[in-house]
């Protein structure tokens, strides 16, 4: 019993020690705005800008642009539908592939000259 006794009146003999009000409630929120203001200014923002770049690359395509797309084919549109391209790659050699497959536009007769 002697045990328990002790054990009641350690408990009650220590002291509780109150943090002021604010000095740790606040610092872990402004920790983490702080974190996703720089984690959105170093990665979401410019990923989106990106996809609105690439966006506008896509709407502006037209037939006869010289292009390269993600896998590296280089080639020329001879025709634009809504979700496919076709690009011709060589002579009389044309392939179809999405939009989205298209990486860049090349400047006029870059084809010609390599």
């Amino acid at each position: 019993m002697s045990i328990m006794t002790s054990a009641t009146l350690a408990q009650a003999a220590a002291p509780a020690v109150a943090a002021p009000n604010g000095a740790f409630g606040l610092s872990p929120l402004i920790l983490m705005a702080v974190l996703f203001g720089i984690f959105y200014f170093m990665m979401i923002r410019p990923q989106m800008k990106r996809q609105k770049e690439h966006r506008a690359l896509l709407s502006a395509l037209s037939k006869g642009d010289e292009v390269v797309t993600s896998g590296g084919i280089a080639g020329r549109i001879t025709e634009v539908g809504e979700s496919f391209i076709s690009i011709e790659i060589a002579p009389n050699v044309s392939i179809k592939v999405q939009k989205g497959a298209i990486s860049q536009v090349l400047p006029k007769d870059s084809l010609k000259n390599s």
